[in-house]
């Protein structure tokens, strides 16, 4: 049996104060929290400020007897790079990083803000904080008008300028950084995330989020995804995707449609009804040795989220279960 944890993404529930997401996770017996830092759930400068503060998240957390493995800065650090900036973080950042709006001040603010995440993750008393780095070359993705290869390659020479000195940081303070592979970010899909790991050195203090479901609908394999970067897996966020096909007039770039919008191509749904080959990723997790905690991230935008959390918790435990043989392993990579 699997003793790896199983937490909840906070993300999703930030219009919730804390005590009422440690409540209900508790109740359907999760765990822990993966916490992000947004809402009242975790705030980076005041965890800075003030030592009661952690101290009062620390209670809480013991209130209903959950843990905490990891915490997470998506948003600002989706900052950090990004190109152009403009009312989109303006929605998502805190005022303190907006400041005036002007884009390399944010930039430089987010940078900040991300070694601070650093620095608060330590004094939480945790070892890996996810997140997003942003991306200068993102706009560029459908390559036309053409893009010359040395515009590529100053994207991730400013990507690696970025973000050396914030590693640094988490270096110094023993935390690793867990980037979550997404479009609109440096690394969204295999060949990008090979080389935006080439770009920052393979530094031990940069890895990867595993997220299957932005793999599925790009088609990417997230079973094939695991075992090439086994060494650089540093925290599993479980979030299911459902590629839709039929009519043709469905894309894989969506359409500019909301989520949770029919007439796209692909939706979030609740683990286990979307397309993730999830008992093959969970085998693979257990050949390459990960031992860390599994986190249910909730974007299911059809189905009620009280109804679908401990429903998604059910699922992911009897998956958490499987033990492979010991030789799945070389199984695995039989066709190396």
């Amino acid at each position: 049996m699997s003793t790896r944890p199983v937490t909840l993404f906070t993300g999703q529930w930030a219009d919730l104060p804390f005590e009422e997401v440690c409540r209900l996770a508790a109740e359907w017996g999760y765990d822990g929290l993966e916490i992000a830092c947004w809402g009242d759930h975790f705030e980076v400068d005041k965890a800075l400020e003030d030592d009661s503060y952690v101290a009062r998240k620390r209670e809480v957390l013991e209130k209903y007897n959950l843990g905490v493995w990891t915490i997470s800065n998506h948003l600002v650090g989706q900052a950090v790079c990004d190109h152009p900036i403009d009312e989109r973080h303006k929605g998502i950042l805190p005022a303190r990083i907006w400041g005036d709006g002007d884009p390399e001040g944010v930039r430089q603010r987010a940078a900040e803000e991300m070694k601070n995440t650093a620095r608060a993750a330590a004094k939480l008393g945790v070892k890996t904080v996810v997140g997003f780095t942003g991306s200068s070359i993102w706009h560029t993705v459908a390559m036309f008008p053409p893009v010359p290869p040395a515009m590529i390659e100053a994207g991730y020479r400013d990507f690696a300028d970025r973000w050396h000195p914030i590693i640094d940081v988490f270096d110094e303070v023993g935390v690793r950084f867990a980037l979550e592979v997404h479009p609109s970010e440096i690394a969204y899909d295999y060949h990008t995330t090979v080389r935006t790991l080439e770009a920052i050195g393979r530094r031990p203090g940069f890895g990867l989020n595993w997220d299957p479901s932005h793999m599925v609908w790009q088609q990417v394999d997230p079973v094939g995804f695991i075992l090439d970067f086994a060494d650089r897996i540093y925290h599993v966020d479980c979030k299911d995707a459902k590629v839709r096909v039929g009519d043709g007039r469905r894309g894989r770039l969506s359409s500019h449609l909301p989520w949770a919008d029919p007439r796209r191509g692909w939706d979030f749904v609740s683990t286990g009804r979307g397309d993730v080959p999830w008992e093959d990723c969970f085998r693979a997790l257990n050949a390459i040795g990960y031992d860390g905690p599994i986190s249910i991230e909730w974007e299911d935008a059809g189905m009620d989220r009280l109804q679908g959390a401990p429903e998604a918790l059910e699922y992911i435990r009897r998956l958490n279960a499987i033990t492979p043989p010991a030789a799945s392993f070389d199984a695995a990579f039989a066709s190396e």
